[in-house]
């Protein structure tokens, strides 16, 4: 058996800051953070810890984390790519914007399981909360592969029940943390 890791690194990272702000009392469920946009801005992820979690002792066929293009300064791709993830940017837009991250992690994962998965053996983990990825995680299913959505427990509710299994990543808020 063997795995195929996906990540949506901005979307991890701006929603775990949500759960961070209610974990702490800055917000008094993940809904109001939403609607009032509280943030605990102190909150990261630790790349190879989320790696860690989700491969466990396992070393993935494909792992790869999604972004867009930060300032040239930013040292969080070359964390990623260190402790095992290949890394894939896309450019902001005029508005500063990110574009194309959610198309890029399906057409990738739709390359890769047609390709280079083993539908028997492998298994898929999607690690996004948006309800854009459901007709891509129902397609695979129902061409036989075994895919997992692992996000915060707020993630859209057809992705959350659209896997063959839902990874609840609140749980592991302090441990993810950097």
């Amino acid at each position: 058996m063997a795995l195929l890791l996906y990540v949506d690194n901005s979307n991890t990272w701006i929603e775990g800051k949500r759960v961070s702000a209610v974990s702490k009392g800055m917000a008094l469920s993940i809904y109001d953070a939403m609607n009032a946009r509280i943030l605990d801005n102190d909150y990261r992820i630790d790349f190879g810890k989320l790696y860690t979690f989700l491969a466990g002792s396992e070393t993935p066929k494909v792992a790869e984390l999604f972004g867009s293009r930060p300032p040239e300064n930013d040292s969080i791709w070359d964390t990623a790519r260190r402790v095992g993830f290949t890394v894939r940017l896309t450019d902001r837009n005029f508005a500063n914007k990110e574009k194309k991250v959610d198309t890029g992690i399906v057409a990738r994962m739709m390359k890769d399981a047609y390709k280079t998965c083993n539908k028997e053996e492998d298994t898929i983990i999607l690690v996004a909360g948006d309800k854009d990825f459901v007709p891509a995680v129902e397609e695979l299913l129902s061409d036989g592969y075994k895919v997992k959505v692992a996000f915060w427990n707020h993630a859209a509710s057809e992705l959350h029940s659209s896997g063959t299994a839902f990874i609840n990543l609140d749980p592991h808020l302090s441990s993810l943390k950097y």
